[in-house]
């Protein structure tokens, strides 16, 4: 398995450049499932849900997202995390986006808000 986590760049906006280029990249010369991580290297919330988009669209094999019920009183990597409700969505929204490759999303666990 190959997680893509970002790259550093002199862009100060998040945390890191998420390369959605390597998904496609490296279906294409490797066996392995690609997982991307878009909590980690955007850094930000705000951002993980259309990173999560991208990467599912780009043919992604997963994703690591992180989830908190209270982000702001995290012990770490509360900026990141998302609240169980945009959780949700985000994984409703994905599971769309996969539909439409034909694709199917799979989820061990349905998400309870």
């Amino acid at each position: 398995m190959l997680c893509e986590r970002g790259i550093r760049t002199y862009e100060t906006a998040t945390r890191n450049t998420t390369d959605v280029n390597a998904i496609p990249v490296l279906k294409h010369l490797t066996h392995l499932p690609v997982i991307l991580d878009p909590s980690h290297s955007t850094g930000n919330a705000d951002y993980v849900t259309a990173i999560a988009r991208a990467a599912i669209a780009a043919g992604a094999d997963g994703l690591i997202v992180e989830v908190h019920p209270d982000p702001a009183h995290a012990i770490s990597d509360g900026k990141q995390s998302l609240r169980p409700e945009k959780f949700a969505e985000m994984v409703k929204q994905v599971g769309q986006i996969a539909q439409v490759m034909n694709r199917s999303l799979a989820v061990p666990n349905p998400v309870k808000v």
